[in-house]
Formats: C-alpha cells, structure tokens, sequence
C-alpha cells in the first residue's frame, strides 16, 4: 500500500491539473459566444448569396457552359479541405476531421484516383504531412480565420478545377450547432449540384424554410454566363470562410466540453485519493496505538 507522502503528492499533482483544466474551460466558455457570434452573423450572406446563385443557375444555358457545373463522373484527382484546429485538448475534434479526410481519400485512392489535401490547423498538418500529398497548409489561424486564408484555398480551388486538374473538392470540418453540441460534416463543395447546394442550406430559420430561387424574371447584365461565372467563385469563397469560422466556433465548445469532463475526473479522483489518505492514515495510527500498548504490556509483565 502507498504510503501517506506519495498519496499526499498525487492529490497535489492531481488538484493543480485540475485548476489548469478548470481554468481552460472558463476561457473557452467566454471565446464560445464571440465565436458563435461571428458564424451567425455570417450566415445572412451565405444565404443570400446562394438564393441569387440559384436563381441565375436556373438558366440552362448560363449552367451549361460554367465548368463548375460541369459534373465529372470518373473521379481522377480529389482535394479533401480538412479544417481543424493549432491545439488539442478538445477531445476528439482533431481525429474527427483527420479520420474523416483519410476515409474520403482512401475511397478515392481505392478506385484508381490520386487524392490530395489542403489542412487548416496545426494538427491536421502534422498529421497529413507525412500520410498524404499536401496541397496547402495553413498554421496558427484556427481560432481566429481570416478571409485571406480562405481566399487562397478558394483561388486554388477553382483554378485548379476550371484547369481540370481536380474533378472532385471535399469540405470536411466540424458545425457547431450550439455551445455544447458539434456535428462532423463532409460537404462536396465541387462540382455544384443546384439541387444539392439547396438541399444542403435549408432550412434555416424554421423547419420549412430554405433556400429559395427568387422570381427568374430578370434580365442579366451583360449576360447570366458572366453573372454566373462571378457568382461561383464568391459562393466557394463564402462556403470555405463560413467552414473556418464555423470550425472555430466548433473547437471552442470541443475544448469546454473536454476540459469540463477534465475537471469532473479530477475532482472524482481527489476524492477516491483522499479517502485511500484517511485509510492510510488511520490504519497507520492503529498500528501505532497497537505498538504502544503492546510495549506498555512487555513492561508490565517485566515488572
């Protein structure tokens, strides 16, 4: 059995990672709401932005000669945009995303495709820098991005796209549905399906309400081809920021939510440990007691 010095040494040890872990999850908690907040306000444009798309797109000449439109069946190079975080110690938010990635890869990877990665976050870019081709990587942006950042990954995208050098474009990061909960999404960003983007988008507001094709009965200048071909590109911008955002919104209640499991545990093992130290101790004193009375009883019968 430990004696009471090692015991007392455990529940320090155990009592200052509590008080680190307990101090992680108040920061967290207070960056949760600010980053929730940055989401929600975004996501205003985002619809918009995709009814005008929609709406444009119902053109069938404007959708036929868009090359983001263009749907090509035989999948030859993929892009996986894996999106997570700089830090752990948010459970398991960065193996979510990075065995989400790997998963889509292999599948490509399996029928014959070459498949590459773009990762935002330090993890995912440890990680994939020795298990795949890395495209892109972005470092020390997870929980503050920057539209700059997705302006890059966006230009790539679509250049490379429009070249015909991809023919498949995943978006794999985590939505945070509210302060506790995050959910793990893999969104095909490329090619755009019309159909799917509004099915992806709605609802929004209320249970029945999505995206909508405003009244078609506009007349496009100079033409829906070139209002189409802006559009596109600032709707894949708009989809990659919203993802970063949203992921770092996500990372923060990941990190509260295991700091504060953290903190339950070391608070349940402060308590297992201090009864083991009363146990200890109190065993200790009997023997002690024990020793006394026994040496007291050898001097009597000496006498």
């Amino acid at each position: 059995m430990a004696n009471l010095r090692d015991i007392r040494k455990r529940i320090s040890s155990v009592q200052s990672t509590k008080q680190i872990t307990r101090t992680m999850e108040m920061v967290s908690t207070a960056k949760i709401r600010r980053a929730l907040d940055r989401s929600v306000q975004s996501e205003p444009y985002k619809a918009a932005l995709t009814d005008v798309m929609l709406t444009v797109a119902q053109d069938a000449q404007a959708a036929g000669d868009n090359p983001m439109l263009k749907r090509r069946e035989t999948v030859r190079n993929g892009l996986v945009i894996a999106i997570a975080s700089d830090r752990g110690l948010a459970g398991g938010f960065n193996v979510g995303v990075e065995r989400a990635a790997e998963r889509i890869m292999g599948e490509w990877e399996q029928a014959g495709a070459k498949a590459q990665v773009i990762t935002c976050g330090r993890k995912p870019s440890e990680y994939f820098r020795n298990h795949a081709a890395l495209a892109m990587h972005f470092e020390g942006t997870s929980a503050d991005p920057s539209l700059e950042e997705a302006r890059m990954i966006s230009s790539y995208v679509c250049r490379a796209y429009t070249a015909g050098e991809l023919d498949r474009v995943v978006v794999v990061y985590h939505h945070a549905k509210n302060r506790v909960d995050q959910e793990l999404r893999c969104e095909t960003l490329l090619p755009l399906d019309p159909n799917a983007v509004a099915m992806a988008h709605g609802p929004r507001k209320n249970e029945s309400e999505g995206p909508v094709r405003v009244s078609s009965a506009f007349k496009f200048v100079p033409s829906a081809e070139r209002v189409l071909g802006e559009l596109v590109p600032s709707y894949i911008l708009t989809v990659i920021h919203q993802a970063l955002i949203d992921s770092a919104a996500a990372e923060q209640g990941a990190r509260r939510k295991a700091m504060h499991s953290a903190t339950e545990n070391a608070t349940a093992i402060v308590a297992t440990l201090t009864r083991t130290y009363n146990r200890v101790r109190q065993a200790s004193i009997t023997t002690e007691i024990n020793e006394i009375v026994g040496g007291a009883s050898a001097l009597e019968e000496q006498q």
